[in-house]
């Protein structure tokens, strides 16, 4: 699980490899990753928009914006929680996700919350250690 806290939000992201959705022989290879992201200040906020950096390990990288999550703009109020799930498809065997949520606050005052750094690996892809 991957980790990080911005203006008190805690975004944690455990991704898996979808052997069954992947197809090495056509260079298609899919994983999913849950979201959790945790409210740990004392007021309520609203996720507005996502911004996702999507790398492969050729270093070729894709950029997402987009309303909301999974077709939600959900209001997450102080002590409380939203998760959901979500799925990357790659061309390689590998590769990276990072990125941020703009979130509101109850004032409309805007602001963006980490996502953190994780590595998207499969039983396909090569180790290299630096």
């Amino acid at each position: 699980m991957y980790k990080a806290v911005t203006h008190n939000i805690r975004v944690s992201v455990t991704p898996s490899f979808l052997d069954e959705q992947s197809d090495p022989d056509r260079h298609r290879f899919v994983w999913a990753y849950r979201v959790l992201i945790e409210n740990l200040g004392s007021r309520a906020v609203k996720l507005l928009r996502r911004h996702w950096k999507i790398t492969d390990s050729r270093g070729t990288t894709q950029i997402v914006d987009g309303e909301g999550v999974v077709g939600e703009q959900p209001v997450i109020e102080a002590g409380e929680s939203f998760k959901y799930t979500s799925g990357a498809p790659l061309s390689t065997p590998g590769g990276f996700m990072v990125g941020h949520y703009v979130m509101e606050d109850g004032d409309g005052n805007q602001f963006n919350i980490e996502i953190p750094a994780f590595s998207l690996d499969s039983p396909h892809s090569s180790v290299t250690l630096n």
